[in-house]
């Protein structure tokens, strides 16, 4: 079996293509550059504030209040770890549909799947807000009135969406049109 593999590098995110026989796997995945470093800095500050505040407002600090403390200051590391997006990937089955999976740093991973009947057609939005503008991914399906994002949590950059949104359009029989997006020389 060949694979072939393409890769796209960011400052904040890297692209992979792997193109099996028959799947087409399109994977983005946070770099972790700095991101565990400052989340342990940011971790180890908290729990030092928490615990000068508790000693410097009690003449006697009890264990209770340490222990206290160090449980609130783990729970908030803790939370903030689950919420950590690792990757997020498209799994193309021509003959299937598109499964959509996020991948948490808890180990967690929340699937989707799209059957091939109900994706009308891959869209690539530019989204305005007043202080940015970013690209999404999403599908117009059958039936629905909302258009479902392709990834929930990650806003990769359009050279990066553009593949995936050509594998989709090749999936449901879509001409890619070049009104919709062009590049920029």
């Amino acid at each position: 079996m060949e694979m072939d593999e393409l890769q796209i590098l960011n400052a904040k995110y890297a692209y992979i293509h792997d193109d099996k026989q028959v799947i087409n796997m399109h994977h983005i995945l946070v770099r972790k550059s700095g991101h565990r470093q400052r989340q342990l800095g940011c971790f180890i500050c908290f729990s030092t504030l928490l615990f000068l505040a508790t000693m410097f407002s009690l003449k006697y600090p009890s264990v209770a209040i340490i222990i206290w403390t160090t449980l609130l200051a783990r729970f908030t590391r803790k939370s903030s770890f689950l919420k950590y997006v690792e990757k997020e990937s498209v799994v193309v089955m021509p003959a299937f549909g598109v499964q959509l999976e996020t991948h948490y740093g808890s180990g967690r991973i929340i699937r989707r799947f799209v059957p091939v009947g109900k994706i009308v057609k891959p869209l690539l939005n530019e989204c305005v807000t007043p202080l940015t503008c970013y690209w999404t991914l999403s599908l117009f399906l059958q039936d629905e009135e909302e258009l479902m994002l392709v990834f929930k949590e990650l806003r990769p950059p359009v050279k990066m969406l553009v593949p995936i949104w050509k594998s989709l359009c090749a999936l449901t029989d879509s001409v890619e049109s070049s009104d919709t997006y062009q590049e920029e020389p």
